[in-house]
């Protein structure tokens, strides 16, 4: 089984494009930053390519993947998981896309995404992002 997860990292005008969870699973009705686990022989920027496929409907096409900003380990289901955050930009708008994974979509402030009820692995990213993107 694959460890490897990834997380996109939008962040335009001061405000970081997230996610909510669908209402099942671990991880239910928690924002997030849209990614997901790395299949087997695909490289990060494929698997978040097929993430944001898979849960927005977006076309491959649409979504550029940059450098790697951010680094994290967890655990889940008692198995330890590495998680590699990316940033990401949209060629396309990032809003009115189908969601399957997710009720909604937001952009916004850092300081809003603290109060937010956000996934455990994600909140490790947040000192790193904050170093990275200034704020």
């Amino acid at each position: 089984m694959n460890k490897h997860s990834v997380a996109g990292i939008s962040y335009k005008d001061g405000k970081f494009f997230i996610g909510k969870r669908i209402d099942k699973g671990q991880m239910a009705n928690r924002w997030e930053f849209p990614g997901g686990k790395g299949e087997d022989g695909e490289d990060d920027e494929t698997s978040l390519a097929r993430e944001f496929e898979e849960e927005f409907g977006i076309p491959i096409s649409d979504i550029k993947v940059g450098k790697q900003i951010a680094y994290a380990t967890f655990k889940h289901e008692e198995e330890e998981r590495e998680l590699f955050a990316y940033e990401i930009s949209f060629v396309k708008p990032a809003d009115g896309y189908k969601l399957t994974e997710h009720t909604d979509t937001n952009w916004a402030t850092f300081e809003e995404i603290e109060k937010l009820d956000f996934v455990d692995s994600d909140k490790l990213l947040f000192p790193q992002l904050k170093k990275y993107f200034g704020i």
